[in-house]
């Protein structure tokens, strides 16, 4: 009998019970501008900063509107503007380039390689073309960071780290946004803490956390952010950085928080799922699973692998086949972009030279989400389903399309 799943890839688990009792609690007093407090009183956004600095190690931390919101925050605080040359990753999603797009700047792409990481060798050849490299840790991809800082540090290049995929992991024990002078996190609905829309933006910088305070919309009420920087440090930028107002609300603060608390659980309840999916796939005649090596620490909240080399008819043909069993994967090599997938090509305001070694990599990329309302049954029978269909087209004719 052919197995069908019958799962969602988008629905999310719930938020706990203690978020939602703290989110009526602010739906109930109303005050859900972070700097609508009553007499001392400590806002959930202040809090939750806190909260986060001291998961992530930081000395600072802003709580902003979206993950795309902290990275143009971050790129305005190091300095960059119109006209700015920034280096980025081709393979990421839009929000990366589209981040560097919306401070004016002009995104140098970087190449792929086949783990899925920044081409290090590519990045040191154009290190020199900008003093400012915008790294996406791609689907929670991390590339070998000490190799990394040691080329930018080489180069004069500020490295801000957009760790949408990364929250709760670790390169050599060093957390994911500790790398960079600047590390950006997302809680959009499909990262790993879900406040529908919302960011974090850390630093140990205190004149990059003041900026990233004005600029998140703070006016002159910096003094009520507890993770950010002293006085003198506002004084100093104050008057100069633009109010570009993205500030985080307490209604989303207040359901993150306990997300955070309960993050190392989740990690290892992802993992877990990443691995037993990736167990199930090694083996199957030309699928090649992305290998992660002992110094990154990952979490497994979606999983890539590669068809190298096959037809773009093959290809197709897989996702038909396991979209009717139930089975949703996103292909980065399609002709058109599809919902949240594009690939470089596609990113208009961005051109670039033909990059061959990227295409022919994204080309056979396929990427999965892993959802925590996924048992470890419902992950063993996914990867079933991918491996029979994959053995099975690849065995076969090229199909017509």
């Amino acid at each position: 009998m052919t197995e069908i799943f019958t799962g969602s890839f988008t629905q999310q688990e719930p938020i706990p019970e203690e978020g939602i009792a703290a989110a009526l609690e602010v739906l109930r007093h109303g005050r859900l501008h972070r700097y609508n407090t009553a007499p001392g009183e400590i806002s959930q956004t202040a809090l939750l900063e806190e909260e986060f600095a001291a998961l992530s190690g930081a000395r600072y931390c802003v709580a902003v509107a979206s993950g795309g919101y902290a990275l143009s925050t971050a790129l305005r605080a190091v300095g960059v503007g119109a006209g700015d040359s920034v280096l980025s990753n081709a393979f990421t999603l839009a929000p990366v380039p589209g981040a560097i797009a919306a401070v004016g700047g002009v995104p140098v792409l970087v190449g792929v390689c086949g783990d899925l990481t920044i081409d290090l060798d590519d990045l040191t050849a154009k290190a020199g073309k900008a003093r400012v490299l915008l790294l996406s840790h791609m689907r929670g991809h991390i590339c070998d960071m000490d190799r990394l800082m040691a080329i930018c540090e080489a180069a004069g290049v500020t490295v801000i780290e957009d760790c949408a995929h990364t929250m709760g992991a670790a390169w050599n024990g060093v957390p994911s946004g500790r790398h960079g002078a600047v590390g950006c996190h997302s809680c959009q609905t499909y990262k790993h803490v879900n406040a529908g829309e919302g960011g974090f933006l850390v630093t140990d910088d205190e004149d990059i956390a003041a900026r990233a305070v004005l600029l998140s919309g703070s006016y002159m009420l910096y003094e009520r952010h507890r993770a950010a920087p002293g006085p003198e440090a506002f004084e100093r930028v104050k008057y100069v950085t633009p109010n570009m107002s993205g500030r985080m609300d307490n209604l989303r603060a207040s359901i993150l928080r306990p997300q955070l608390r309960a993050l190392p659980g989740k990690v290892a309840a992802w993992n877990a799922r990443y691995r037993l999916v990736e167990d199930g796939l090694r083996g199957t005649q030309g699928l090649r699973l992305i290998e992660r090596g002992e110094a990154e620490s990952y979490v497994g909240s979606s999983i890539q692998f590669l068809l190298p080399d096959w037809s773009a008819a093959k290809v197709a043909e897989v996702l038909r086949r396991c979209i009717r069993r139930g089975v949703e994967l996103k292909w980065f090599g399609a002709a058109e972009p599809v919902a949240f997938t594009s690939r470089y090509d596609s990113w208009h305001y961005a051109p670039t030279a033909p990059m061959p070694a990227t295409d022919r990599i994204l080309a056979g990329l396929i990427d999965m989400r892993l959802p925590l309302t996924f048992s470890l049954e419902d992950c063993a029978m996914i990867a079933r389903i991918i491996r029979a269909e994959v053995s099975t087209v690849f065995q076969s004719e090229t199909p017509k399309i």
